[in-house]
């Protein structure tokens, strides 16, 4: 689940990523442009809810992103905006803020 609230100006939004507490991992962390790719930087708290983080994006923008799950395994949000092939023969989720 995403979700899009305002954010600390009006050039951004507050924008919150999770996933369920059904999900088995030892860690998840989100992956995208925002964060060059990087695999560590963004890791997502687990919590009663499950698993969550919020970011503060520039809205006007698209964003690819994934979710990688104990570091191994790629998983892509079927509620994003949309979902496009990658150059390693997957998907990339789509967010439009």
């Amino acid at each position: 689940m995403i979700s899009i609230r305002v954010g600390s100006d009006a050039a951004t939004a507050s924008v919150t990523f999770a996933l369920p507490a059904t999900i088995w991992s030892e860690g998840v962390c989100l992956v995208g442009d925002f964060n060059h790719w990087n695999r560590n930087s963004l890791p997502l708290i687990f919590g009663e809810d499950g698993w969550r983080i919020t970011l503060d994006l520039a809205r006007g923008k698209r964003y690819r992103f994934r979710y990688l799950l104990d570091n191994a395994q790629w998983c892509n949000d079927w509620d994003a905006d949309s979902h496009v092939s990658n150059t390693l023969g997957g998907y990339d989720s789509i967010l439009a803020v």
